[in-house]
């Protein structure tokens, strides 16, 4: 179904938002002729709300006459940095970008245009003694929404797999993090709900699903009875048997409960691949950050999973230069890359967030921040080659991209075939070789 152009910055519940996005828009506006572009954007770093204002510069330098809104969290956090481009027509909270009317035109003028803005205010009353900045601006306050939005997005263009959002916000409150005030408390999405749009997915033909959420693993205690994830998971592979892969995004190790440990270690049908929010390998950063757990417990719980099933995958996120860590604390995290065989790193150089109580510590100079993300990207590149390099000579099942040419084992290990394969299907692939970060498929069957 056609729709607005949609460029997503950040996380994969970003990109399940903007497919949500592009279904429900395209859907309501079918036919009307509007030049529509949708800016999802992400808050996680500085570095991404700059990416997205130079997203916005870039979209209309291509597309002079065509309205652009943005949303996300960096619209959430910062609105009036946004309103206050020239380039922006709109504004839109996360709460409001999953309503349709957020996107239905006010005006055939741009509104980022001063001519515009100032016909406009004349003829709309409405508009009167409103500055056009906050004419833009159509956010509320993220922290009083309680119910998750049911937009949940039935196709993705560009994607073989599907994202499916099972949660929304976050309860804690790291001292480096923005997101909780970008997307409020958690809230959940009842199981019955997210069975049905998986049934939904597998009867489009996805093989692959990833359940996706801002805190995933803190899913279930706003509902009735309170559910785990895991028990979410066990009712989800009972109730649609012919979804064939199942996937995690980002989890807390400190919330895998015995139930959703069990299903990872033991289920072949939940994929050996955990990406996990440590952001750090020293105890006292750790407590800092206001984390959770300990550098023993995420070592811990690598080493029981990897005993459980050797064949898993482990992904982090590890946030460089975070206020106050010396060498001795930055030693311990670059340490935690082989202790956790980490290899599939995110590596967030540290970037104070205003309003946040870290922005308010000792900050490092951003030469040492730079010096230690790249020191900890290496570290985590020499843990994936070697990774790869043991797999060259095995047997991987592999979901084929929609290019026919690439695509994802099921320990989310990079595959490129020789040979195009059916899109969108899984095909059991030989692996000959490993070439730029890939693995060389010769031949499927």
């Amino acid at each position: 179904m056609p729709g607005p152009d949609i460029i997503t910055l950040g996380c994969r519940l970003n990109i399940a938002e903007s497919e949500a996005i592009r279904e429900m828009v395209g859907r309501e506006m079918a036919g009307a002729q509007d030049d529509l572009i949708v800016v999802n954007s992400c808050a996680v770093t500085a570095e991404a709300v700059r990416q997205t204002r130079q997203a916005i510069r870039r979209a209309r330098r291509d597309r002079p006459d065509a309205r652009i809104l943005v949303t996300g969290c960096a619209a959430q956090t910062e609105p009036q940095t946004f309103a206050a481009m020239a380039e922006v027509d709109g504004v839109i909270g996360n709460r409001e970008k999953l309503e349709a009317a957020a996107y239905t035109p006010s005006s055939q003028r741009r509104l980022g245009s001063q001519a515009g803005w100032s016909a406009l205010s004349q003829e709309t009353p409405a508009f009167a003694g409103v500055t056009e900045e906050e004419a833009k601006v159509n956010v509320s306050d993220i922290m009083a929404v309680r119910d998750t939005a049911p937009h949940m997005a039935s196709a993705f263009a560009e994607h073989a797999r599907a994202f499916l959002e099972v949660q929304n916000g976050c309860d804690h409150r790291c001292t480096f993090c923005i997101i909780p005030y970008g997307r409020g408390n958690s809230r959940s999405v009842p199981a019955g709900a997210v069975i049905d749009k998986a049934k939904q997915l597998v009867d489009a033909g996805y093989s692959e699903i990833v359940l996706t959420g801002v805190d995933v693993t803190s899913y279930g205690p706003d509902l009735p009875g309170s559910p785990s994830l895991g028990q979410l998971v066990e009712r989800l592979l009972r109730h649609v048997p012919d979804l064939p892969r199942l996937r995690l995004s980002s989890i807390d190790s400190v919330e895998i409960d015995e139930r959703l440990f069990d299903l990872i270690a033991h289920e072949p049908r939940m994929m050996p691949h955990l990406h996990l929010s440590l952001q750090a390998g020293d105890d006292m950063i750790l407590k800092r950050m206001k984390r959770r757990h300990g550098r023993a417990d995420a070592v811990r719980i690598v080493e029981r999973m990897k005993a459980a099933r050797p064949d898993i995958s482990i992904g982090a996120d590890i946030i460089a230069g975070f206020p106050t860590e010396d060498d001795a604390m930055f030693a311990n995290s670059l340490a935690l890359v082989a202790d956790c065989d980490i290899v599939h790193g995110h590596i967030f150089p540290y970037s104070p967030r205003t309003g946040t109580p870290a922005a308010r510590m000792p900050q490092l100079d951003r030469a040492t921040i730079k010096a230690r993300a790249a020191l900890l990207r290496d570290a985590c590149a020499a843990q994936r080659d070697a990774w790869l390099a043991r797999l060259v000579g095995t047997r991987q099942s592999v979901l084929v991209e929609r290019n026919g040419l690439s695509g994802h084992a099921e320990n989310f290990a990079p595959v490129r075939f020789t040979t195009p394969q059916p899109p969108s299907t899984i095909v059991a692939a030989r692996i000959s070789g490993l070439e730029n970060g890939a693995l060389i498929a010769q031949e499927a069957q």
